[in-house]
């Protein structure tokens, strides 16, 4: 089983993604993120994950769940992390062809080729943020 982690950031109604340039997910639209590496922290390697695809820094996250995904013959646990002190100007870099903010209600609609699950995710990360609002 391959460990991960996603980094979810939501600001002012739009969430952050990045476009894949590595296979599994070429091409479509997904949270930074990226394997563990040993002795890493789920959360610690979100962090990493999203500073190196993105240029963003956090120091903090809220548990979003976990993923179970199978992909061309391997099996992948995705924790999903809710950054939100991430700061700093979205530039894509390392396996992220583009980074690049988009409407929250246009990633919950499905209205991009993303990842599998991104949409919840969003969904999930958006009611955690209005629950801690009130």
């Amino acid at each position: 089983m391959i460990r991960a982690s996603l980094a979810v950031v939501i600001r002012e109604g739009a969430a952050l993604l990045v476009r894949r340039s590595h296979r599994p997910d070429a091409g479509l639209w997904g949270f930074p993120g990226g394997k563990r590496e040993p002795g890493e922290t789920a959360l610690d390697c979100a962090i990493r994950e999203l500073f190196e695809e993105t240029g963003l820094q956090a120091t903090a996250g809220t548990p979003l769940g976990t993923l179970t995904l199978s992909r061309a013959g391997l099996l992948y646990e995705l924790d999903a992390w809710l950054c939100i002190d991430a700061k700093g100007d979205a530039q894509a870099a390392y396996d992220a062809e583009e980074a690049r903010w988009f409407d929250v209600q246009g990633v919950v609609a499905g209205k991009l080729l993303m990842s599998r699950d991104v949409d919840r995710l969003t969904l999930r990360a958006v009611h955690r943020l209005t629950a801690a609002d009130r």
